[in-house]
Protein backbone atom coordinates (compact mmCIF):
# COMPACT_ATOMS: atom_id res chain seq x y z
CA UNK A 1 0.00 0.00 0.00
CA UNK A 2 1.06 3.39 -0.88
CA UNK A 3 -0.20 6.73 -0.95
CA UNK A 4 -1.73 9.20 1.33
CA UNK A 5 -4.23 8.64 4.21
CA UNK A 6 -5.91 11.59 5.96
CA UNK A 7 -7.08 10.63 9.52
CA UNK A 8 -10.38 11.72 11.25
CA UNK A 9 -11.39 13.04 14.20
CA UNK A 10 -10.83 11.24 17.49
CA UNK A 11 -14.15 9.10 18.14
CA UNK A 12 -12.91 8.45 21.90
CA UNK A 13 -12.46 11.94 22.01
CA UNK A 14 -16.13 12.85 20.74
CA UNK A 15 -18.26 10.59 22.72
CA UNK A 16 -17.33 11.79 26.21
CA UNK A 17 -17.94 15.67 24.52
CA UNK A 18 -20.93 14.59 23.17
CA UNK A 19 -22.02 13.96 26.90
CA UNK A 20 -20.19 16.55 28.26
CA UNK A 21 -22.46 18.86 26.01
CA UNK A 22 -25.65 18.25 28.18
CA UNK A 23 -23.96 20.76 30.76
CA UNK A 24 -24.50 23.47 28.61
CA UNK A 25 -27.76 24.69 27.76
CA UNK A 26 -26.98 27.23 24.83
CA UNK A 27 -25.67 25.81 21.21
CA UNK A 28 -22.66 23.56 20.76
CA UNK A 29 -20.92 22.90 17.97
CA UNK A 30 -18.27 19.97 17.49
CA UNK A 31 -15.82 19.89 14.56
CA UNK A 32 -13.76 16.94 13.24
CA UNK A 33 -16.80 14.58 14.11
CA UNK A 34 -16.17 11.24 12.32
CA UNK A 35 -19.53 9.81 10.93
CA UNK A 36 -19.40 6.71 12.98
CA UNK A 37 -21.75 3.99 14.63
CA UNK A 38 -20.60 5.47 18.19
CA UNK A 39 -21.18 8.98 17.64
CA UNK A 40 -24.47 8.21 15.95
CA UNK A 41 -25.53 6.20 18.97
CA UNK A 42 -24.59 8.59 21.23
CA UNK A 43 -26.67 11.09 19.28
CA UNK A 44 -29.65 9.01 19.86
CA UNK A 45 -28.88 8.82 23.69
CA UNK A 46 -28.75 12.39 23.94
CA UNK A 47 -31.69 12.72 21.96
CA UNK A 48 -33.56 10.61 24.22
CA UNK A 49 -32.64 12.75 26.92
CA UNK A 50 -34.63 15.46 25.65
CA UNK A 51 -31.35 17.48 23.90
CA UNK A 52 -31.30 18.18 20.44
CA UNK A 53 -28.39 16.84 18.41
CA UNK A 54 -28.22 17.43 14.71
CA UNK A 55 -25.11 16.00 12.20
CA UNK A 56 -25.35 18.72 9.08
CA UNK A 57 -22.21 17.17 7.54
CA UNK A 58 -18.61 18.63 7.06
CA UNK A 59 -17.71 16.97 10.11
CA UNK A 60 -19.96 19.07 12.51
CA UNK A 61 -22.38 18.18 15.24
CA UNK A 62 -24.43 20.71 16.92
CA UNK A 63 -26.43 19.84 20.15
CA UNK A 64 -28.83 22.19 22.14
CA UNK A 65 -29.57 20.90 25.85
CA UNK A 66 -32.64 23.07 27.33
CA UNK A 67 -35.09 20.50 28.68
CA UNK A 68 -34.09 17.81 30.08
CA UNK A 69 -35.18 14.40 31.17
CA UNK A 70 -33.46 12.20 33.29
CA UNK A 71 -34.14 8.64 32.02
CA UNK A 72 -31.36 7.43 29.47
CA UNK A 73 -33.05 4.20 26.33
CA UNK A 74 -31.91 1.23 28.23
CA UNK A 75 -31.80 -0.09 24.23
CA UNK A 76 -29.27 2.53 23.65
CA UNK A 77 -26.93 2.20 26.71
CA UNK A 78 -26.92 -1.40 26.89
CA UNK A 79 -25.09 -1.22 22.47
CA UNK A 80 -22.46 1.32 24.06
CA UNK A 81 -20.47 1.07 26.64
CA UNK A 82 -19.96 5.15 26.41
CA UNK A 83 -23.44 5.48 27.12
CA UNK A 84 -22.66 5.86 30.47
CA UNK A 85 -20.52 9.04 30.58
CA UNK A 86 -24.09 11.23 30.25
CA UNK A 87 -25.06 9.75 33.77
CA UNK A 88 -22.74 12.31 35.52
CA UNK A 89 -23.81 15.24 32.98
CA UNK A 90 -27.56 14.57 33.45
CA UNK A 91 -27.07 14.41 37.54
CA UNK A 92 -25.51 17.66 37.62
CA UNK A 93 -27.84 19.30 35.14
CA UNK A 94 -31.26 17.76 36.65
CA UNK A 95 -30.24 15.83 40.26
CA UNK A 96 -31.45 12.71 38.92
CA UNK A 97 -30.23 9.78 36.43
CA UNK A 98 -31.82 6.66 35.71
CA UNK A 99 -29.38 4.61 33.34
CA UNK A 100 -29.37 0.65 33.23
CA UNK A 101 -25.96 -1.23 33.17
CA UNK A 102 -23.85 -0.48 29.80
CA UNK A 103 -22.96 -2.93 26.77
CA UNK A 104 -20.44 -2.18 24.09
CA UNK A 105 -17.27 -4.90 22.65
CA UNK A 106 -16.86 -8.25 24.77
CA UNK A 107 -13.22 -7.72 25.64
CA UNK A 108 -13.64 -8.58 29.12
CA UNK A 109 -14.59 -7.09 32.44
CA UNK A 110 -14.63 -3.31 32.32
CA UNK A 111 -16.91 -2.16 35.64
CA UNK A 112 -18.79 0.84 36.73
CA UNK A 113 -17.52 1.35 39.85
CA UNK A 114 -15.29 3.49 39.84
CA UNK A 115 -17.83 6.15 38.08
CA UNK A 116 -20.23 5.13 41.11
CA UNK A 117 -17.92 5.75 43.97
CA UNK A 118 -16.46 8.60 42.51
CA UNK A 119 -20.39 10.25 41.64
CA UNK A 120 -20.90 9.26 45.80
CA UNK A 121 -18.28 11.12 46.75
CA UNK A 122 -19.21 14.01 45.30
CA UNK A 123 -22.72 13.71 47.16
CA UNK A 124 -24.55 11.37 45.03
CA UNK A 125 -27.13 8.83 46.50
CA UNK A 126 -26.51 5.26 44.42
CA UNK A 127 -29.16 2.42 44.28
CA UNK A 128 -28.79 -0.59 41.86
CA UNK A 129 -32.19 -2.67 40.82
CA UNK A 130 -32.69 -5.12 38.23
CA UNK A 131 -29.78 -4.00 36.30
CA UNK A 132 -30.73 -0.22 36.47
CA UNK A 133 -29.13 2.35 38.57
CA UNK A 134 -30.94 5.24 40.48
CA UNK A 135 -28.93 8.28 41.15
CA UNK A 136 -29.87 11.00 42.88
CA UNK A 137 -28.86 14.24 44.84
CA UNK A 138 -30.19 14.81 48.42
CA UNK A 139 -28.34 18.41 48.51
CA UNK A 140 -29.09 20.84 46.02
CA UNK A 141 -26.26 19.55 43.86
CA UNK A 142 -23.12 18.20 43.85
CA UNK A 143 -20.48 18.77 45.88
CA UNK A 144 -16.53 19.26 45.66
CA UNK A 145 -14.36 16.60 47.21
CA UNK A 146 -11.35 14.57 46.87
CA UNK A 147 -12.11 11.61 44.82
CA UNK A 148 -8.95 9.12 44.44
CA UNK A 149 -9.41 6.55 41.47
CA UNK A 150 -8.20 2.94 42.27
CA UNK A 151 -7.25 2.67 38.81
CA UNK A 152 -6.60 5.68 36.34
CA UNK A 153 -9.76 4.71 34.32
CA UNK A 154 -10.57 7.49 31.38
CA UNK A 155 -14.25 6.82 31.19
CA UNK A 156 -14.26 7.30 35.26
CA UNK A 157 -12.11 10.29 35.03
CA UNK A 158 -14.39 12.19 32.06
CA UNK A 159 -17.74 11.32 33.67
CA UNK A 160 -15.97 13.07 36.60
CA UNK A 161 -14.26 15.67 35.73
CA UNK A 162 -17.51 16.90 33.64
CA UNK A 163 -19.81 16.09 36.73
CA UNK A 164 -17.80 18.03 38.60
CA UNK A 165 -17.53 21.25 36.49
CA UNK A 166 -21.09 22.15 38.13
CA UNK A 167 -20.41 20.74 41.85
CA UNK A 168 -20.29 23.71 44.25
CA UNK A 169 -16.74 24.17 45.35
CA UNK A 170 -13.31 21.86 44.35
CA UNK A 171 -13.22 18.91 43.15
CA UNK A 172 -9.80 17.16 43.14
CA UNK A 173 -9.09 13.63 41.42
CA UNK A 174 -6.52 11.89 42.33
CA UNK A 175 -4.69 9.06 39.93
CA UNK A 176 -6.87 10.59 37.19
CA UNK A 177 -6.10 8.92 33.40
CA UNK A 178 -4.06 11.02 31.40
CA UNK A 179 -4.81 9.73 27.60
CA UNK A 180 -4.96 12.47 25.26
CA UNK A 181 -9.02 12.30 24.84
CA UNK A 182 -9.38 13.21 28.49
CA UNK A 183 -6.93 16.65 27.62
CA UNK A 184 -9.04 17.12 24.94
CA UNK A 185 -12.46 16.96 27.19
CA UNK A 186 -10.75 19.45 29.61
CA UNK A 187 -10.36 22.04 26.72
CA UNK A 188 -13.75 21.53 25.75
CA UNK A 189 -15.00 22.22 28.92
CA UNK A 190 -12.93 25.22 30.02
CA UNK A 191 -14.22 26.61 26.54
CA UNK A 192 -17.96 26.15 28.26
CA UNK A 193 -16.50 28.06 31.14
CA UNK A 194 -15.25 25.50 33.18
CA UNK A 195 -12.23 25.95 35.38
CA UNK A 196 -9.92 22.82 35.14
CA UNK A 197 -6.44 22.34 36.11
CA UNK A 198 -3.42 19.82 35.72
CA UNK A 199 -5.54 17.81 32.73
CA UNK A 200 -3.14 15.17 31.51
CA UNK A 201 -1.40 14.83 34.76
CA UNK A 202 -2.11 12.28 37.25
CA UNK A 203 -4.13 14.70 39.87
CA UNK A 204 -6.87 17.55 37.90
CA UNK A 205 -8.49 19.98 39.46
CA UNK A 206 -11.69 21.34 38.70
CA UNK A 207 -13.63 24.26 40.35
CA UNK A 208 -17.72 24.06 40.07
CA UNK A 209 -19.49 26.82 38.43
CA UNK A 210 -23.43 27.44 38.36
CA UNK A 211 -23.36 27.50 34.42
CA UNK A 212 -21.75 26.51 31.61
CA UNK A 213 -22.03 27.75 28.01
CA UNK A 214 -22.54 26.36 24.77
CA UNK A 215 -18.83 26.53 22.85
CA UNK A 216 -17.50 25.33 19.72
CA UNK A 217 -14.67 22.78 19.56
CA UNK A 218 -12.58 20.84 17.04
CA UNK A 219 -11.61 17.33 17.93
CA UNK A 220 -8.30 15.63 17.88
CA UNK A 221 -6.91 13.46 15.48
CA UNK A 222 -7.99 9.97 16.03
CA UNK A 223 -4.55 8.51 17.05
CA UNK A 224 -5.80 4.85 17.38
CA UNK A 225 -7.09 5.24 13.48
CA UNK A 226 -3.34 6.82 12.80
CA UNK A 227 -1.77 3.55 14.42
CA UNK A 228 -3.67 1.36 12.59
CA UNK A 229 -2.90 2.54 9.42
CA UNK A 230 0.86 2.76 10.81
CA UNK A 231 0.65 -0.77 11.63
CA UNK A 232 -1.20 -1.55 7.90
CA UNK A 233 2.00 0.05 6.25
CA UNK A 234 4.49 -2.29 8.43
CA UNK A 235 2.36 -5.28 8.12
CA UNK A 236 2.48 -5.16 4.32
CA UNK A 237 5.70 -3.50 3.50
CA UNK A 238 4.00 -0.03 2.41
CA UNK A 239 4.72 3.25 2.37
CA UNK A 240 2.26 5.24 3.71
CA UNK A 241 1.74 9.36 4.43
CA UNK A 242 -0.48 9.90 7.08
CA UNK A 243 -2.30 13.33 7.52
CA UNK A 244 -3.95 15.43 10.31
CA UNK A 245 -1.61 13.36 12.92
CA UNK A 246 -0.61 14.06 16.53
CA UNK A 247 2.81 12.69 16.80
CA UNK A 248 2.85 13.13 20.12
CA UNK A 249 0.10 10.86 20.94
CA UNK A 250 1.71 8.44 19.06
CA UNK A 251 4.97 7.79 20.72
CA UNK A 252 4.32 4.12 22.58
CA UNK A 253 3.34 2.87 19.42
CA UNK A 254 5.93 4.53 17.12
CA UNK A 255 8.87 3.40 19.52
CA UNK A 256 7.49 -0.31 19.20
CA UNK A 257 7.12 0.02 15.50
CA UNK A 258 10.53 1.45 15.11
CA UNK A 259 11.78 -1.90 17.23
CA UNK A 260 10.42 -3.96 14.69
CA UNK A 261 12.20 -2.34 11.87
CA UNK A 262 9.86 0.50 10.59
CA UNK A 263 10.61 3.91 9.88
CA UNK A 264 8.40 6.14 11.36
CA UNK A 265 8.95 9.98 10.30
CA UNK A 266 7.83 12.84 11.50
CA UNK A 267 6.81 15.90 9.46
CA UNK A 268 6.15 19.76 10.68
CA UNK A 269 1.96 20.28 10.10
CA UNK A 270 0.79 17.31 11.30
CA UNK A 271 1.53 14.49 9.02
CA UNK A 272 3.85 11.66 8.99
CA UNK A 273 5.20 9.18 6.88
CA UNK A 274 5.86 5.43 7.59
CA UNK A 275 7.20 2.24 5.80
CA UNK A 276 8.56 -0.79 6.19
CA UNK A 277 11.65 -2.73 3.78
CA UNK A 278 12.22 -6.28 4.30
CA UNK A 279 10.27 -8.42 6.97
CA UNK A 280 9.43 -7.23 10.54
CA UNK A 281 11.42 -7.96 13.62
CA UNK A 282 9.65 -9.17 16.50
CA UNK A 283 9.06 -7.19 19.23
CA UNK A 284 7.19 -7.49 23.02
CA UNK A 285 4.31 -5.49 23.73
CA UNK A 286 2.78 -4.77 27.23
CA UNK A 287 -0.43 -2.78 27.23
CA UNK A 288 -0.33 -0.30 29.49
CA UNK A 289 -2.63 2.85 30.62
CA UNK A 290 -1.34 6.61 29.17
CA UNK A 291 1.73 6.64 28.24
CA UNK A 292 1.86 3.24 27.34
CA UNK A 293 1.04 1.17 24.92
CA UNK A 294 -2.92 1.41 24.17
CA UNK A 295 -4.88 -1.73 24.64
CA UNK A 296 -6.81 -0.50 21.83
CA UNK A 297 -3.78 -1.08 19.12
CA UNK A 298 -2.80 -4.78 21.10
CA UNK A 299 -4.80 -6.95 18.17
CA UNK A 300 -3.30 -4.69 15.03
CA UNK A 301 0.18 -4.94 16.91
CA UNK A 302 -0.37 -8.79 17.53
CA UNK A 303 -1.87 -9.15 13.83
CA UNK A 304 1.61 -7.57 12.36
CA UNK A 305 3.60 -9.75 14.77
CA UNK A 306 2.44 -12.92 13.32
CA UNK A 307 4.87 -12.47 10.15
CA UNK A 308 7.26 -11.22 11.70
CA UNK A 309 10.96 -12.81 12.24
CA UNK A 310 11.64 -14.14 15.16
CA UNK A 311 9.09 -14.57 18.77
CA UNK A 312 6.75 -11.53 20.27
CA UNK A 313 5.46 -11.70 23.54
CA UNK A 314 1.84 -9.82 23.67
CA UNK A 315 0.97 -9.19 27.30
CA UNK A 316 -2.33 -7.65 28.08
CA UNK A 317 -2.70 -5.86 31.09
CA UNK A 318 -5.50 -3.96 30.82
CA UNK A 319 -8.78 -5.76 30.14
CA UNK A 320 -8.83 -9.80 30.56
CA UNK A 321 -10.73 -10.78 27.83
CA UNK A 322 -8.98 -9.31 24.84
CA UNK A 323 -7.54 -12.03 22.86
CA UNK A 324 -10.42 -13.77 20.99
CA UNK A 325 -8.90 -12.78 17.47
CA UNK A 326 -6.24 -14.79 18.18
CA UNK A 327 -8.11 -18.15 17.40
CA UNK A 328 -9.38 -16.71 14.02
CA UNK A 329 -5.47 -15.56 12.82
CA UNK A 330 -4.94 -18.98 13.90
CA UNK A 331 -7.04 -20.21 10.74
CA UNK A 332 -4.75 -17.97 8.58
CA UNK A 333 -1.58 -19.71 9.52
CA UNK A 334 -0.47 -17.68 12.30
CA UNK A 335 1.64 -19.71 15.49
CA UNK A 336 0.45 -18.50 18.80
CA UNK A 337 0.07 -19.49 22.29
CA UNK A 338 -2.23 -17.81 24.63
CA UNK A 339 -1.02 -18.06 28.31
CA UNK A 340 -3.17 -16.13 30.67
CA UNK A 341 -2.99 -12.75 29.69
CA UNK A 342 -0.06 -13.62 27.56
CA UNK A 343 0.18 -14.20 23.54
CA UNK A 344 3.59 -15.65 22.58
CA UNK A 345 3.68 -15.04 19.18
CA UNK A 346 5.62 -16.72 16.80
CA UNK A 347 6.38 -15.20 13.36
CA UNK A 348 5.74 -17.42 9.78
CA UNK A 349 7.03 -16.28 6.93
CA UNK A 350 3.03 -16.10 5.11
CA UNK A 351 0.16 -16.01 6.16
CA UNK A 352 -2.92 -17.66 4.34
CA UNK A 353 -6.08 -16.36 3.53
CA UNK A 354 -9.12 -17.85 5.14
CA UNK A 355 -12.74 -16.60 6.60
CA UNK A 356 -12.79 -15.41 9.83
CA UNK A 357 -14.78 -13.24 12.17
CA UNK A 358 -15.06 -10.41 14.39
CA UNK A 359 -15.96 -10.20 17.84
CA UNK A 360 -15.25 -6.24 18.49
CA UNK A 361 -14.04 -3.15 16.85
CA UNK A 362 -10.39 -3.31 17.66
CA UNK A 363 -10.52 -7.23 16.85
CA UNK A 364 -11.97 -6.55 13.54
CA UNK A 365 -9.13 -4.20 12.52
CA UNK A 366 -6.15 -6.64 13.18
CA UNK A 367 -7.91 -9.64 10.75
CA UNK A 368 -8.84 -6.92 7.71
CA UNK A 369 -4.40 -6.03 8.73
CA UNK A 370 -3.84 -9.65 9.13
CA UNK A 371 -6.11 -10.42 5.72
CA UNK A 372 -3.84 -7.43 3.86
CA UNK A 373 -0.57 -9.37 4.53
CA UNK A 374 -1.90 -12.74 3.34
CA UNK A 375 -1.95 -14.68 0.50
CA UNK A 376 -4.82 -14.99 -1.25
CA UNK A 377 -8.52 -13.89 -0.15
CA UNK A 378 -9.40 -13.12 4.07
CA UNK A 379 -13.07 -12.83 4.73
CA UNK A 380 -13.94 -10.99 7.71
CA UNK A 381 -17.37 -11.86 8.96
CA UNK A 382 -18.92 -9.34 11.24
CA UNK A 383 -17.26 -6.37 9.67
CA UNK A 384 -19.95 -3.96 11.15
CA UNK A 385 -18.10 -3.63 14.00
CA UNK A 386 -15.70 -2.02 12.15
CA UNK A 387 -18.58 1.03 11.42
CA UNK A 388 -18.17 1.67 15.24
CA UNK A 389 -14.92 2.91 15.38
CA UNK A 390 -12.96 3.37 11.17
CA UNK A 391 -14.48 6.19 9.31
CA UNK A 392 -15.02 4.75 5.82
CA UNK A 393 -11.81 2.22 6.55
CA UNK A 394 -12.40 0.38 3.20
CA UNK A 395 -12.86 3.41 1.39
CA UNK A 396 -9.30 4.61 2.63
CA UNK A 397 -7.42 1.50 2.05
CA UNK A 398 -8.25 0.83 -1.54
CA UNK A 399 -7.24 4.75 -1.79
CA UNK A 400 -3.80 3.11 -1.16
CA UNK A 401 -3.76 0.17 -3.08
CA UNK A 402 -5.16 -2.54 -1.22
CA UNK A 403 -7.86 -4.96 -2.74
CA UNK A 404 -10.76 -4.34 -0.08
CA UNK A 405 -14.61 -4.90 -0.72
CA UNK A 406 -17.40 -4.52 1.86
Amino acid sequence: MRGNVRVSGAKNAVLPMLAAALLAEGDTVLHGVPALDDVFTMGEVLTGLGASVDFPGGGRAVVRAADLGWEADPRLVRRMRASFLVAGPILARTGRMRISMPGGCAIGSRPIDLHLKGLRSLGARVEQDRGCIELSLPGRSLTGALVYLDYPSVGATENLMAAACLARGETIIDNAASEPEVVDLAGFLTAMGGQIAGAGSKVIRIRGQAHLRGAQHTVIPDRIEAATFMAAAAATGGHLRLENVEMEHLQAVTAKLREAGVTVEPGSGGYAEVWAAGRLRAADIKTMPHPGFPTDMQPQLLAAMTVAQGTSVISETVFDNRFHHVDELRRMGACITVEGRCAVVRGVPQLSGAAVRATDLRAAAGLVLAGLAAAGETRVMDAHHLDRGYEDLVGKLRSVGADVTR
